[in-house]
């Protein structure tokens, strides 16, 4: 048995974390003295701690170091990567802001270009729905589709939350003050969510929200829920925000396949959306756009029942937005549509 101090420095980690790891139960000591509480420890347990260690180093947050401490080898590696591809990603997003914001304070980012988009908006009712509380809207400057929850005040909720980002439609919201509108306009439709909850039965009014909003060549991005947007660049489809739900947690920590979590029973359950009752966490990023870009909003009614692929082939169909929105319809219909459909395509093009 090694002796606290002993084992620390074996495992090149200090006795204060020692301590800390034993009291969340992710390292307990092998044996503790009755009398002065002393901890011991196996040196068998030098590789879990070496492997916390390891894990900490990375950035992981310790409950999820837990659980990929309690996976097999495999099962754990599987885990690691998945939650360092989310930090790649997450340091991909930051990077992006990064160079907005020196664009922006050096002086660089200011010449507008001149694009503009052209496109197209529509909300149907699901094939075995008798309600429909998606919303889609599309203008000039603003797309944005919300999926409220099924039953009476879902509707209304998705309503609202659109409703309270078309005002920026008509400010003048500069390119580097793009993602401050959006995110006070999203606090805005916090707001009108608390009020439809407050004098509904239920109390509850919950919507997904995925909205963009143009300035210039800029555009910024607000998610929230399991809506998603798409950019297709190049011939190449890309979704551009990340699945607010539980499967898709499980996915990023490397317990579910994406294949696994496509038909996963609790696929539509979010951890995070608009609800009213407390400030929405909400993605917020700013992108580039360019000439020949195609952006797809849609509700989990189009996304979870056509594959990828097939948005990917359709977007690249051509035609214009309005044309390419009906054949995206026809491709959820002809899967059974068991949701509603709401979706948004936008094409970017030069000004003359």
């Amino acid at each position: 048995m090694l002796t606290i101090g002993a084992f620390a420095r074996a495992a090149r980690l200090s006795p204060k974390a020692l301590r800390l790891y034993d009291e969340l139960g992710l390292l307990p000591p092998a044996a503790v003295d009755g009398d002065s509480g002393y901890r011991f420890y196996d040196p068998a347990q030098l590789d879990r701690a070496r492997l916390i260690a390891w894990l900490r180093r990375l950035g992981m947050p310790l409950a999820t170091i837990r659980r990929v401490c309690d996976l097999p080898p495999a099962e754990a590696a599987d885990a690691v990567a998945a939650y360092w591809d989310g930090v790649l990603a997450e340091t991909a997003e930051r990077g992006r802001l990064a160079t907005f914001l020196v664009d922006h304070l050096s002086g660089r980012g200011t010449a507008m270009s001149p694009l503009g988009i052209r496109y197209a908006a529509r909300s149907e009712s699901g094939l075995v729905r008798t309600s429909n509380e998606d919303t889609a809207y599309a203008g000039s400057r603003l797309l944005a589709v919300a999926d409220g929850t099924l039953g009476a005040a879902g509707d209304r909720a998705s309503a609202a939350a659109v409703d309270a980002l078309k005002p920026l439609e008509a400010l003048p919201v500069p390119a580097d003050d793009l993602l401050g509108a959006l995110a006070d306009a999203v606090a805005d439709a916090g707001r009108a969510l608390h009020e439809i909850a407050a004098a509904d039965p239920s109390g509850e009014a919950v919507t997904t929200l995925t909205a963009m909003l143009w300035s210039g060549s800029r555009l910024a991005l607000v998610h929230v829920g399991d809506s998603r947007a798409y950019q297709l660049r190049d011939g190449e489809l890309f979704r551009i925000t990340d699945d607010h739900t539980y499967v898709q947690r499980l996915v990023d920590e490397g317990r579910l396949t994406p294949e696994e979590a496509a038909t996963h029973p609790q696929r539509s359950l979010l951890v995070r959306a608009l609800t009213g009752r407390e400030a929405a966490e909400a993605d917020l990023s700013v992108h580039e756009a360019r000439p020949g870009d195609r952006y797809l909003l849609c509700s989990d009614g189009l996304s979870a029942v056509v594959p990828a692929a097939s948005l990917h082939a359709a977007l690249l169909e051509g035609g214009d937005p309005q044309a390419t929105l009906d054949r995206l319809v026809e491709l959820a219909y002809a899967a059974g549509a068991p949701d509603n459909v709401a979706c948004v395509v936008a094409d970017v093009v030069t000004l003359e």
